[in-house]
């Protein structure tokens, strides 16, 4: 959807020129974390490391298109709609995301 933050460390290939004008192409907005802030990204590198342990791990995927259909039914259904999380005040982000709204 247009109006998107992509965030992201400063890695070598999120400030390349190619990844930028993908960026605007598809009118997105770009966050990286501050320089030499390693805390800034915590909480991306946090879900990344729970989706490879708790849904990728050890799994054999057929097709691309297994693995992406696993991966969205673990954000959509358990780690957005069920996981607790800690920096949430352990609820799930759906919860908090619906709390925020009210």
């Amino acid at each position: 959807p247009k109006g998107v933050i992509v965030h992201s460390d400063r890695g070598s290939q999120y400030c390349s020129a190619a990844y930028q004008e993908l960026i605007r192409a598809h009118h997105l907005r770009c966050s990286m974390s501050a320089k030499g802030n390693c805390y800034d990204n915590a909480c991306a590198e946090s879900f990344f490391h729970s989706l490879k342990v708790e849904c990728i791990h050890g799994e054999r995927f057929m097709s691309r298109a297994q693995m992406r259909e696993t991966v969205f039914e673990y954000i959509e259904t358990d780690y957005n709609r069920q996981r607790r999380h800690s920096t949430l005040g352990h609820i799930s982000p759906e919860a908090f995301e619906a709390r925020m709204s009210a």
